[in-house]
């Protein structure tokens, strides 16, 4: 007779798993939920979302990435497409509905390929095979442009801004500022422009509208002067810019000084404040007079530095010191004994101004300014927010223009473009991944659908039009949401960078590609909560006692 065999117990209790089909099944359906929580976001015409934080914290937004963020997402084939987003908005700064929507459409027509036996690595060659051909049109279509052009900056800033709904009425003023920030921190080396997006400074405060944000040529500093004795305006301004503080040191080891009379106490304090007065001193003397400090300042130096008449500033953030020596060309000095008349930066006036009920440095007038202030005002928190996201993402797509001075037009056209390119294309591929080319240039077609039906139009009359009028040659053709037909979209200055488009291509073709390798799905056990507590010690007279 046979011993009966025990079951193998390979993985740990209350690990689920799930395998093969279902496995795919399970990724792509959260995928495409995820695609289709963001979808009804994209475009001028389309909605905002309210997201509620567990600590009841409210954001309206159509920002793909920050309404991906700001939703408590559990699942892992779902996360993946939140990192899509995320990294569509750290290396370009914009397009990342279009990146989300475009990678769940991959994978709903992946699925149908499923379903008809075609292998996940056939779709997945076809797939990588489509993106590169589809790089190729996308380079092909892009028009070459003088990046330096504000013309042509403004037109891709206010495309950017005009997705945003709740900025429509101050979206000029915003681009003419997101371009100018831009012109100002941008550096030329060996002929290509660089710039640091950190050197705009945005800031915000609440109060007045939209319409009353105002660039500096210079910084705002979110602090006020620390004694009222000081001058609340320097004209000329000579800026010292400590890492240093204006304090008497403690010892690095525990003492004790022992004094015995009144005396030795008025010494030990008068001496405290000769040590102040000479750090102070020092600073009159190499002709300072505004000093922004890192550190603390004491009282008594305070004191010296108000009989002086010097503008002092403590507790700087870093990255504020930072941006204040690129803006007036000041060294940081982390040595007060070390300061020198050529270690100042220069500035036209440092004033501290009162905005809404707070106060504020604005440093002004900075003869080669390398980094810039934008300062939000606006009625609410939220749409404060809000504007702040829009500034950034018109910050990034002129940035991206000054790195690749390459545009192509909006409104949808480059996808019908590639996707019609792809098809012809296609057919010349063998085998099953002929099917998956076929597929990715269906998927295309997702963001002019999508675009129409946002804007309340109907999506099949539009895209079989704007197919017709590309097949005859006019690739700038796209969809004029705001009329509702189809319009060259180079004539009504929709265009958006080419890096923009291209990232959003490359990482939804990768999330895609990344979900459908996945056959098998393996989930360890959450941890238990804490065992209930253990049972009260018995009362005396229970049982034990």
């Amino acid at each position: 007779m046979a011993t009966p065999t025990l079951p193998v117990l390979v993985l740990k209790e209350g690990t689920t798993r799930t395998v093969g089909r279902e496995a795919q099944r399970a990724n792509i359906l959260a995928a495409k939920i995820i695609a289709e929580a963001v979808k009804s976001s994209l475009g001028p015409r389309g909605m905002d979302k309210m997201l509620v934080s567990s600590f009841g914290d409210v954001t309206i937004t159509n920002d793909g990435a920050t309404i991906l963020k700001e939703m408590d997402i559990q699942h892992p084939a779902a996360k993946m497409m939140v990192e899509v987003a995320k990294a569509q908005d750290s290396e370009v700064g914009d397009g990342t509905t279009t990146a989300v929507i475009l990678a769940g459409e991959l994978l709903k027509n992946a699925e149908g390929l499923l379903d008809q036996d075609v292998h996940p690595t056939m779709i997945i060659d076809g797939y990588r095979k489509a993106l590169d051909k589809a790089l190729e049109v996308l380079d092909s279509l892009a028009i070459p442009v003088n990046p330096t052009d504000k013309e042509v900056l403004m037109k891709v800033a206010l495309t950017t801004l005009s997705g945003k709904a709740s900025i429509a009425g101050s979206k000029e003023l915003l681009a003419k500022y997101a371009v100018e920030a831009i012109l100002k921190v941008a550096q030329q080396k060996d002929g290509k422009w660089y710039v640091d997006i950190d050197d705009v400074k945005v800031e915000k405060k609440r109060g007045e509208s939209l319409n009353e944000t105002m660039l500096i040529d210079g910084l705002v500093i979110d602090k006020e002067v620390v004694h009222a004795g000081m001058p609340k305006v320097v004209h000329n301004a000579k800026i010292a810019v400590l890492e240093a503080p204006l304090e008497i040191e403690k010892t690095e080891i525990t003492a004790k000084i022992n004094i015995t009379s009144p005396e030795q106490m008025k010494a030990f304090l008068d001496e405290e404040a000769n040590v102040l007065r000479k750090m102070v001193e020092k600073i009159s003397s190499v002709g300072a007079n505004v000093v922004f400090c890192e550190k603390g300042i004491d009282d008594v130096a305070q004191h010296f530095l108000a009989k002086k008449g010097i503008m002092a500033v403590r507790r700087v953030k870093r990255s504020d010191i930072e941006k204040l020596a690129k803006a007036t060309g000041a060294r940081i000095v982390t040595s007060i004994d070390d300061l020198s008349p050529s270690d100042l930066g220069e500035a036209e006036s440092v004033e501290e101004v009162k905005v809404a009920d707070e106060k504020m440095i604005f440093v002004r007038g900075c003869k080669n300014p390398r980094a810039v202030s934008i300062l939000i005002r606006g009625s609410s928190d939220m749409s404060i927010k809000e504007a702040e996201r829009s500034i950034h993402d018109a910050l990034c797509v002129v940035r991206n223009i000054l790195h690749e001075p390459k545009i192509l037009p909006g409104g949808g056209a480059p996808e019908i473009a590639v996707s019609l390119a792809l098809r012809d294309w296609a057919r010349s591929l063998a085998g099953r991944e002929q099917l998956a080319a076929m597929k990715f240039a269906e998927a295309l077609e997702v963001i002019p659908t999508i675009l129409a039906e946002n804007a309340g139009l109907d999506p099949l009359d539009i895209v079989v039009k704007l197919r017709a009028h590309h097949e005859k040659g006019l690739k700038t053709y796209g969809i004029d949401v705001l009329k509702g037909d189809i319009a060259d979209m180079m004539q009504l200055n929709i265009i958006e960078p080419l890096s923009v488009k291209r990232q959003a291509f490359k990482s939804a073709t990768e999330a895609a590609i990344m979900i459908l390798k996945i056959d098998d799905v393996i989930a360890a056990a959450p941890p238990k909560k804490e065992k209930e507590k253990e049972r009260e010690t018995p009362k005396f007279g229970e049982e034990g006692f």
